[in-house]
């Protein structure tokens, strides 16, 4: 089994301070050990000194030096430990000890994925489009990031549920329906529906009797009345063929089940909350007061379940969706990936399922990974020309038409790879930001083969394998991974730590940190490559192990990004 060094150092230090201090409490929550940020402060760094100082009364590098005196006859992971600063451990590694575990992790041929110790049922609702309208950027990060979450907890061993809760219910359908009816209109695509909808839309402000025949066919619809049953569905029908379009552009996978499935489930809701005394009437509406959440001017804010008018909103479908998967899926932990102006909502969300008692927060966590926006290059929202919302089936092929532009000047005509580049492209330049700021979208730096971008890393992927086919040989397995240049070494301990940054992402829910890992790892396979001579040297073989461990880590980092390389650049 392959071992994670941070994890075997946090125990090794745990042990010390059990043995050098006794009367410590609780020594697990003084373990504090990381990644060190220079190399000349070693490969690891142990702060816990700093932390035991103030519960001892004593000065931290008296209590640093005393841990290691207790590590004396230390582990055979550890070279050295020495006391810096004012009281930090630098860790430097046993080379041989990394050789080795490089090598099993090599051989295990997982590319260096350790799973979690402990398997979850991990629900992860993602993308979530409006039936009727076109997908456009905004849901285009729920889509890419929440993919990217799914596919990280399935590679850690859990059992994963993708979710695409669809906005497939609710008045503007009534409107639709009364629209299609009144003109005699089927609609064959997304877009017919898209301009029923706004026809729809100004006809219902301006004309009285449209509205209500709309209104009646709400009502008709939510009574399961077959005629508009069935045109629900078809309108449900096209849009679905739309979104399946990009789905597969972008290789995403993904359970429909949308606001509809939940809706016979809402009155309960109410029922429930009422009979746990949880109800207040406001204006005829009935809400949820929390604690701690105000409106703008100081009020307390509520949360509406059941409107004056009877009707339901996203908050009721959400409890009882919630309700739902925790019920009946049995998640012990979902995560919502939903724009950053839901924060209130779901915080709202939550508290009102915890005080239900539908949720218990010691068995099921609850994330809501919320994202910024996406701005053009005046910084604004990211528009068209016209002003409009920009779709995001026009935006994702515009990306493989750069690409191809690209790419044609490298290798000629390439079909498939300027789809792969422009998609990815588009992919790593959302995932590489922390999905919690906005950010700028621009088809060039994101196509550029400098910086951090895909096109970068898919070339230094690319170089990994033309060296391995240059060379020609069938790999070796006889022989073992020796690290000894200090660009060997670099590279060989960020591979090993590949396991670390997943265990970090999927603590987080942060995409960018395996970004920032990949491009560290391209830049230090190509300190490696331009030190370290592969060809034709005596240490050839065991260097394209070292390669093919890049290549491996490198593979699996796409994939869980969602992205497909490319052969040749």
């Amino acid at each position: 089994e392959v071992v994670k060094i941070l994890d075997e150092l946090k125990r090794i230090f745990y042990g010390a301070i059990e043995g050098a201090y006794p009367e410590v409490i609780d020594p697990g929550s003084f373990v504090e050990v990381t990644q060190s940020r220079r190399a000349e402060f070693g490969h690891y760094q142990c702060n816990s000194a700093m932390r035991l100082g103030k519960i001892l009364g004593q000065p931290p590098r008296k209590i640093a030096e005393q841990l290691i005196e207790t590590l004396v006859d230390s582990h055979h992971m550890v070279a050295r430990l020495e006391v810096a600063g004012p009281g930090f451990i630098n860790i430097h590694l046993d080379m041989h000890f990394l050789s080795q575990l490089l090598d099993q992790q090599l051989r295990s041929g997982n590319g260096g994925i350790v799973p979690a110790l402990k398997r979850q049922k991990v629900i992860v609702e993602y993308s979530s489009p409006n039936t009727a309208k076109e997908m456009h950027v905004g849901h285009l990060r729920s889509t890419i990031i929440g993919e990217s979450l799914a596919r990280l907890m399935e590679a850690l061993g859990h059992e994963v549920l993708r979710l695409n809760h669809v906005g497939d219910w609710g008045t503007n359908f009534g409107m639709l329906i009364a629209y299609m009816k009144a003109e005699q209109c089927q609609g064959e695509a997304l877009e017919d529906l898209v301009n029923f909808y706004k026809a729809a839309k100004l006809r219902f402000d301006q004309d009285p009797v449209f509205k209500r025949a709309s209104q009646e066919e709400v009502v008709r619809l939510q009574g399961g009345d077959p005629e508009a049953l069935d045109a629900w569905k078809r309108i449900c029908a096209i849009s679905r063929q739309a979104y399946e379009e990009i789905y597969a552009l972008l290789d995403v996978h993904l359970l429909e089940r949308g606001e509809s499935f939940y809706n016979p489930m809402l009155p309960q809701i109410v029922d429930e909350l009422e009979q746990k005394g949880l109800i207040t009437l406001s204006n005829g509406a009935k809400c949820v007061f929390l604690e701690g959440f105000t409106g703008r001017e100081g009020d307390p804010q509520p949360q509406i379940v059941q409107k004056s008018d009877g009707g339901y909103n996203y908050s009721t479908t959400d409890l009882a969706a919630l309700k739902q998967r925790v019920e009946e899926e049995r998640a012990e932990r979902i995560i919502y990936v939903v724009d950053l102006g839901q924060k209130v909502h779901f915080e709202m969300v939550f508290a009102t399922a915890q005080l239900a008692e539908w949720v218990d927060p010691s068995k099921t966590e609850l994330n809501h990974a919320g994202f910024g926006l996406v701005l053009g290059a005046d910084g604004k929202k990211f528009r068209t020309r016209s002003g409009e919302t920009e779709k995001l089936i026009d935006l994702l092929t515009r990306a493989v038409e750069h690409a191809g532009l690209v790419l044609k000047e490298r290798i000629g005509e390439d079909i498939e790879s300027a789809k792969r580049l422009g998609i990815g492209a588009v992919k790593y330049a959302d995932l590489s930001v922390n999905r919690m700021s906005d950010y700028q979208f621009s088809y060039d730096k994101m196509l550029s083969l400098e910086g951090n971008t895909a096109a970068f890393l898919f070339y230094s992927y690319v170089r990994i394998k033309g060296i391995k086919r240059k060379v020609g040989l069938e790999l070796n397995f006889t022989e073992q991974v020796v690290l000894e240049h200090p660009s060997e070494q670099a590279l060989g301990l960020h591979l090993v730590q590949f396991s670390e940054t997943l265990d970090l992402m999927a603590r987080d829910l942060l995409p960018n940190r395996l970004t920032d890992y990949l491009y560290t790892l391209a830049e230090l396979f190509n300190a490696f490559f331009r030190d370290c001579r592969v060809e034709g040297t005596p240490e050839q073989n065991r260097r394209l192990l070292l390669c093919e461990a890049a290549e491996q880590v490198m593979g699996k980092g796409f994939y869980l990004l969602g992205l497909q390389p490319l052969e040749r650049m």
